[in-house]
């Protein structure tokens, strides 16, 4: 009995681990990671020193940096909250998996909705940028796009070779 018992809490921690992992893969700052294409905020940051952005855009750049922090915060929080309600659940006898879920689904569209918001600030800055900050901004997204490609060449090259 102990070792039916056993294996059922195993089987319902992993559960609630892979629930967890997925909300925080979805939340992570580095989607970064994970994320497909490059996040519209690293890529301006990475060529701010050649934008020369005029006063108002200074301040568009200032709000959207102060916004991206304050969502990477809230971020971290809804980590920290789903991490203690999978705790709590993993206490009791016999976990709510639904309701860990729920609890999951929340902290992932909580993020998402964040990520639009700060995404959309980025993007408002960039639309008051002229033709050669853009060109800046394009050419940065090439280079982050090639090196992609590359990447990803050489991958496909490592499996294909363990496949055979």
């Amino acid at each position: 009995m102990s070792g039916i018992l056993r294996r059922g809490q195993v089987a319902v921690a992993a559960t609630l681990f892979a629930v967890t992992g997925a909300v925080a893969y979805a939340q992570g700052p580095h989607g970064h990671h994970g994320r497909h294409g490059a996040q519209v905020e690293q890529v301006i940051a990475q060529v701010k020193d050649k934008l020369a952005l005029n006063s108002s855009q200074q301040v568009m750049w200032d709000n959207a940096m102060a916004s991206t922090k304050a969502a990477r915060q809230a971020g971290r929080g809804e980590r920290e909250r789903l991490h203690a309600a999978m705790k709590a659940e993993l206490a009791k006898p016999e976990p709510d998996l639904a309701a860990a879920a729920a609890i999951a689904d929340q902290a992932q569209a909580n993020g998402q909705a964040l990520r639009n918001q700060v995404r959309g600030e980025w993007l408002n800055l960039y639309a008051t940028f002229t033709p050669s900050q853009k060109q800046a901004v394009r050419d940065e997204l090439a280079t982050r796009m090639e090196r992609f490609e590359n990447f990803r060449a050489k991958m496909i090259e490592r499996l294909g070779d363990r496949k055979g």
